[in-house]
């Protein structure tokens, strides 16, 4: 955990049970050296909490009891950075990470001022959780946590936005939308909004966004084309809107789907320990099938029947090209 605003809302969470906890426990909890949790209760003591410490081969830290607890002292982009970390935790797959992130968020609240509680508040009403994103993996990119809040104040009042928009060959230009909702998956940021010049539903990459500015007027009621916002993302970012949308349950851990399945590549859902589904597609049905044979793992097909029709056709030339005898 490099994150020190972070890491120290963690220590005082821990610190906060009540307990007395050691320095190599508190180490391995956040994951750094007995030399950094030191330095870190150094800056918790500078900050104005009373952490005590025992010596010893059984000594370790705890906050003095009786004692009434100063606000934490972040700046303000830091404390909304710190919460748009944890609310993306909070929806995680990860076992245990989404459970102990509601707790601190709801920590991390009880301190903010009100001005960063309503920013904070602002950005949870307006964003969608989307699971099991396949993209390219690697360092997500940074997005203004200032950019994230102008977005989710301008979907929560439904109210027009103009901002510089980056295309994917860097080319800048000039967007004026109607924002509906922010979506956050694999540590990205995207916002669903219809865009007045091109009129039609869009998805922008909120790391993209440049200079966001609320105009005043108020958004049209619109319906998306999708489901939910979630789901309108999933089918931008991976192709889904293509001719032919597959669902398909892999016999495999989610985890190991996630390495096998291309970036860009569909949405995966775990379903068990050795069962996943995964949502795609492709406007040719041979490509699709292709695509799914290199997968090499046993695989059902649920949807479309045009796809599970041509698997059919294509097992059956299969075989017969192997002279009739299966494996």
């Amino acid at each position: 955990m490099s994150d020190t605003p972070a890491r120290l809302l963690k220590l005082l969470s821990l610190l906060q049970t009540g307990r007395e906890h050691t320095g190599p426990e508190l180490a391995g909890r956040l994951g750094v050296s007995e030399r950094t949790v030191r330095r870190d209760v150094g800056r918790l003591r500078d900050l104005g909490y009373p952490v005590d410490a025992t010596i010893g081969t059984v000594g370790g830290y705890r906050l003095a009891a009786g004692t009434a607890m100063p606000p934490l002292l972040l700046e303000d982009d830091e404390a909304v950075a710190i919460a748009i970390g944890l609310h993306a935790a909070a929806g995680g797959a990860v076992t245990g990470v989404a459970e102990t992130s509601v707790r601190a968020l709801a920590k991390l609240e009880q301190v903010l001022p009100g001005r960063l509680r309503r920013r904070v508040a602002a950005l949870q009403e307006a964003t969608d959780p989307l699971y099991g994103l396949l993209t390219a993996g690697g360092t997500a990119p940074t997005t203004d946590p200032a950019v994230l809040g102008v977005l989710a104040a301008a979907c929560r009042r439904r109210e027009r936005l103009r901002f510089t928009y980056a295309a994917r060959d860097g080319a800048p230009g000039r967007r004026h939308t109607e924002p509906y909702r922010l979506v956050s998956a694999d540590q990205r940021w995207y916002l669903v909004a219809y865009d007045l010049d091109r009129a039609d539903w869009r998805t922008f990459r909120a790391d993209r966004v440049r200079e966001p500015l609320a105009t005043g007027a108020r958004s049209a009621e619109r319906a998306l084309p999708t489901e939910d916002a979630a789901s309108y993302v999933a089918e931008s970012v991976t192709g889904h809107r293509a001719r032919h949308r597959a669902v398909v349950v892999l016999h495999t851990s989610a985890e190991d789907a996630a390495r096998r399945v291309p970036p860009g590549g569909g949405v995966l859902e775990p379903l068990s320990a050795d069962r996943c589904r995964l949502l795609t597609g492709g406007d040719a049905l041979d490509w699709l099938a292709f695509r799914l044979a290199l997968l090499d793992v046993e695989f059902e097909v649920q949807e479309p029947p045009e796809l599970i029709a041509y698997l059919r056709k294509l097992g059956g030339r299969m075989v017969a090209a192997a002279g009739g005898h299966h494996p």
